[in-house]
């Protein structure tokens, strides 16, 4: 297929190169009525579970105003996700679409419902790795002004940023956008503060995120490659290697091969990227209404006599590595533990004394009131802060350069992993609505971008081979991403990985749209940077 047939823009039947798909079928009117009814069921049932969560626990009604300012977080979020899953989820139908393994409306309902899926079965370790990335006297007070300033930037700059470029057809990672509108936040936030050290980035926790978005495009491009040549070398079906003749589909085991992949794909990308919008969504509602979700008030009784156990044994390392220091009130100890984490000079001797002090504070709460559940509505918020800066101060002690034994790592990993555990959860409802979105926005403007991956990264049409590595590189990337709660991007991944197919079976790339997506990822995060941080500065001014 030439250049120019490649590039041509699928219309009727007649116009239509041979093998590239039809997209203009429109979606029936009672397709629609189903949509809008299931969107309107969705926002419904998260106001009638936030209005049970909070009276459940006797939180105070809020104002109208701030009643109509959560409403409105919630909802941006809940954008987010939505134009997240038409933006990437094209990613995962292109293949089966461009191979006629799936009619486009199929493809994208089935897309959309494993996308439900995946975050309805997701672990929530990615969620909160997201949210570590952000200032920390933000996290402990988001529901200042600053707070919804601060969610309020980085949610309108990824969108923004998101729907420019799927305004372009550009295959862009909403993951890249998020997190550099993270940055973008935190950066302003520190120049406004006067270079704070908790009201700017976490660089440590960043450059991690960092090396998983650099190695995800790199990894979609050779593994695919790598896997493709190695399917030429060990299965040999000519079948497999040809592009499809006409609108007819594939034989049936590579159709079921290309489905799988597909199903996969679309899966994991529901586990991975469905965390991110649902850690912002606690963040929302544990600065809006603290009472009902600042602490997990599911954990079970039964936990609170390991929970006390981990606090003594961590208690026990703190003060040993403080001999002689002083043992300061819970106060106090507040205090130094805080600037500790402004300066990250956490190694010292106070500063041991001090968490030794906390944690014994925090087990002599939960012990007085009996379990982390039962919490009285006015200690829940300092109860929060505590443990919050209890388990940031252990994640960076040995970052801070701590010389840890391996016993003395492992009680603290487990103190660190319960004091988590208290203060990161998400509800069931909050995972249905990020679901619902995530997967009512894939079936919602998928075909610019599927156009591009489908028909201009290579010169010549995709094969049954080279969908099915791209894919499968993308599903079990993204899936070993999510199990060690690493943020990565669908996009890059699968992208990258159609690219590699290419160049591996000597299909020749389009450079024009391989340079704008490259273009399109070096300007993702000062682009989201810069949106976030004139958004922050100006909404700082109005809260």
């Amino acid at each position: 297929m030439s250049d120019t047939a490649v590039m041509s823009s699928p219309g009727a039947a007649g116009s239509r190169p041979a093998g590239v798909p039809r997209l203009d079928h429109g979606m029936h009117p009672g397709g629609v009525i189903a949509f809008l009814l299931v969107l309107v069921a969705g926002l419904g049932y998260a106001v009638v579970s936030l209005i049970t969560d909070m009276s459940a626990v006797g939180e105070a009604p809020l104002a109208y105003g701030a009643f109509a300012l959560l409403g409105l977080a919630l909802l941006i979020a809940l954008a987010f996700e939505f134009v997240n899953g038409f933006h990437d989820t094209a990613n995962a139908v292109a293949t089966v679409i461009y191979t006629h393994s799936l009619p486009p409306l199929v493809a994208v309902i089935w897309s959309g419902f494993f996308n439900f899926l995946g975050v309805m079965l997701s672990s929530g370790a990615v969620a909160y790795a997201i949210v570590t990335l952000l200032p920390v006297e933000l996290i402990l007070h988001v529901g200042s002004g600053a707070g919804y300033a601060m969610i309020f930037a980085l949610l309108l700059a990824a969108i923004i940023w998101n729907l420019g470029t799927w305004a372009f057809g550009l295959p862009n990672s909403s993951s890249h956008a998020l997190i550099g509108s993270v940055l973008g936040v935190g950066l302003a936030n520190q120049l406004m503060s006067g270079a704070d050290g908790t009201s700017g980035v976490d660089w440590g926790q960043a450059f991690n995120v960092f090396k998983a978005l650099l190695f995800s495009p790199i990894c979609g491009f050779v593994l695919a490659a790598l896997l493709l040549l190695a399917l030429k070398f060990t299965v040999r079906r000519k079948d497999l290697y040809e592009a499809p003749e006409g609108d007819a589909p594939p034989p049936l085991w590579i159709r079921s091969l290309l489905i799988l992949t597909c199903t996969l794909v679309s899966f994991f990308h529901g586990g991975n990227d469905g965390q991110k919008g649902m850690g912002l969504i606690m963040l929302i509602l544990i600065g809006a209404a603290p009472t009902a979700y600042a602490l997990n008030r599911t954990m079970a009784d039964d936990t609170t006599p390991a929970f006390m156990q981990a606090s003594t044994s961590a208690s026990q390392v703190f003060s040993a590595r403080a001999p002689g220091a002083p043992v300061p009130e819970a106060a106090e100890a507040r205090r130094t533990v805080t600037e500790a984490l402004k300066t990250k000079d956490l190694n010292r001797a106070p500063v041991f004394a001090a968490l030794a002090a906390l944690s014994n504070d925090i087990a002599a709460n939960v012990k007085n009131y009996g379990a982390i559940r039962t919490v009285p509505a006015a200690q829940t918020q300092n109860m929060r802060s505590d443990m919050y800066l209890a388990a940031d101060a252990v994640r960076l002690l040995p970052k801070a350069g701590a010389d840890l034994s391996d016993a003395e790592t492992g009680t603290l990993k487990r103190y660190a992993g319960l004091l988590n555990d208290g203060t990161r959860y998400i509800p069931g409802w909050v995972k249905i609505c990020v679901a619902l979105a995530l997967g009512l926005g894939t079936m919602v403007g998928w075909k610019r971008i599927v156009v591009t991956v489908g028909e201009k990264i290579g010169k010549t049409h995709l094969t049954y081979a080279q969908g099915a590595s791209a894919e499968i590189v993308a599903a079990g990337t993204i899936g070993l991403a999510e199990l060690y709660g690493l943020p990565v991007s669908t996009t890059h991944i699968l992208s990258s990985g159609v690219a590699g197919t290419m160049a591996a079976n000597g299909s020749g790339l389009q450079m024009s749209t391989v340079r704008n997506m490259a273009l399109a990822w070096v300007m993702t995060l000062p682009a989201a940077i810069t949106l976030a941080a004139g958004l922050f500065f100006i909404l700082r001014h109005v809260f």
